[in-house]
C-alpha cells in the first residue's frame, strides 16, 4: 500500500548525480544533484527528537575530518526511516531529544530495522537521548544494559536538569561539554574487550564509548560534542574550551572504524 511519502533506496543512496527515477513516472521523484561521493549518514529528524538537535548532529557529520552525506529521515521527511534506507546508509544517528519513554513509544516500531542494520555491519550513533536508546528496557537493545542518568549518581556535579557544562576526561584530555541530563555507560559490556572508552565523567563512569553489535558498531556519549554557540548562549553559558567539535569527529572517526 503506497503512502504517498517518498522511500529512499540503496541506488537513491549512491547514485548521488545526474537524474535517477526511482519505480517509474508513478514515483513522481527525482534526483538532480551534483557528483557527491560522500558516505551517506542517516539522522533522524521528527518527533523523538528536539528543536535543532537532529540538524545539530548533521552538522557535525558533515564538518567531519571524512565529510559524510547527511540525508534526514522521519516521519514528516521526504526519506522514512526503513529498512531499505539503512541499506544504503555508512551510519545512521540518533540525536537528543525530550523524555526517553515517549521517544521510544515513537521509535519502538523502527527497533528490530535498527538492530538488524548494526548487527549487519551498519553504525549507530547515539547522542544523548539517542544514546539512552541504545540500551534496554526501553530501548533498541544494542548494548546488553539498562542505559541510565548520570545527574543524582554518586559524586557526580549534576543535582538537576539545567544546560550546563561539565568536565571529562577524553582520552586522557581534560575537556568541557555541554551537558543536559544525558547518561552514563556501565555493566560488563564497558569493560569488555571490543569497547573503547573515550571519555569518562568526574566520577570515573564511562561518558561516551564505543562499542560493538554483532558485525557493526555502536558510539554513544551523554554530553554533547553536537552543541554549537547557539546552545551555550540561550542559557548564557561558557565553554572554557571555546566551541570544539573535535570530539564528536573523534566519536564519529571511533565508531566507523574498523
Amino acid at each position: 500500500m503506497s503512502t504517498g511519502r517518498k522511500q529512499l533506496t540503496r541506488r537513491r543512496f549512491l547514485l548521488g548525480a545526474g537524474t535517477a527515477a526511482i519505480g517509474g513516472a508513478a514515483a513522481g521523484w527525482a534526483l538532480h544533484e551534483r557528483p557527491d561521493d560522500r558516505p551517506v549518514a542517516l539522522v533522524y529528524r521528527g518527533k523523538a527528537s528536539c528543536s535543532g538537535c537532529s540538524e545539530a548532529v548533521g552538522r557535525l557529520l558533515e564538518s567531519a575530518p571524512d565529510p559524510f552525506r547527511v540525508v534526514y529521515c522521519g516521519p514528516d521527511e521526504d526519506v522514512e526511516l526503513t529498512t531499505e534506507a539503512l541499506a544504503g546508509a555508512a551510519v545512521y544517528a540518533q540525536p537528543g531529544g525530550g523524555e526517553v519513554r515517549p521517544a521510544w513509544r515513537r521509535m519502538r516500531s523502527h527497533a528490530a530495522d535498527i538492530r538488524a542494520y548494526v548487527h549487519g555491519g551498519g553504525n549507530y550513533l547515539g547522542f544523548c537521548l539517542g544514546a539512552y536508546l541504545a540500551g534496554t528496557d526501553p530501548g533498541f537493545d544494542l548494548v546488553p544494559e539498562t542505559v541510565h542518568r548520570y545527574l543524582g549518581t554518586a559524586g557526580s556535579e549534576v543535582q538537576d536538569t539545567d544546560d550546563t557544562v561539565i568536565e571529562v576526561n577524553w582520552r586522557g584530555e581534560r575537556r568541557h561539554m555541554f551537558f543536559q541530563d544525558g547518561p552514563e555507560f556501565t555493566g560488563a559490556w564497558v569493560t569488555a574487550p571490543e569497547t573503547t572508552v573515550l571519555a569518562r565523567y568526574r566520577t570515573g563512569t564511562a561518558a561516551a564509548a564505543v562499542t560493538s553489535y554483532g558485525a557493526g558498531r555502536v558510539g554513544l556519549v551523554g554530553p554533547h560534542p553536537e552543541s554549537d554557540e547557539s546552545w551555550y548562549r540561550g542559557p548564557g553559558l561558557t565553554n572554557p574550551d571555546g566551541i570544539r567539535f573535535d570530539l564528536g569527529h573523534d566519536l564519529v572517526a571511533a565508531t566507523v572504524a574498523r
